[in-house]
């Protein structure tokens, strides 16, 4: 009975283990629809600054490009989602919420070139910490 105890309380920790493994957001970690979603709402609050094709201008930095994935990668995916949601649009910081941060967040992963997957991008800090930018696809 003990060896099935252990061994129950092995796959346990296993599990939780596996369940917080970071993984990369070119396994596809927000959906098409999501990211279509976050075009809008990028066009409607973020263009004017970082532009329609997310380049940037002067001290602006762009959203997409060698220079964006640079900045990023290596980073947890909450990271960019938090800086969005905290610091954007420049002129109304804070206003956007989780739900739209995280859908611009899938809008910025699709626009550099990240695949698309079945399941949305969670807008939780803690889900959003482990997904690491990883490089597009």
């Amino acid at each position: 009975m003990k060896f099935f105890v252990s061994f129950a309380c092995v796959l346990l920790i296993a599990g939780a283990a596996l369940a917080q493994t970071p993984r990369g957001a070119s396994t596809g970690v927000y959906s098409k629809a999501q990211a279509a979603r976050g075009k809008a709402v990028y066009s409607e609050s973020c263009s004017s600054c970082h532009g329609d094709a997310l380049e940037g201008a002067d001290v602006i930095p762009p959203l997409s490009g060698t220079r964006f994935i640079g900045n990023w990668k290596g980073q947890p995916v909450g990271e960019l989602a938090a800086r969005i949601r905290t610091t954007m649009p420049a002129d109304q910081p804070g206003s956007l919420g989780q739900t739209a941060s995280a859908e611009i967040t899938a809008y910025l992963l699709e626009a550099n070139g990240f695949p698309a997957g079945e399941a949305e991008l969670p807008t939780g800090n803690q889900p959003l910490s482990q997904i690491i930018i990883d490089g597009s696809k």
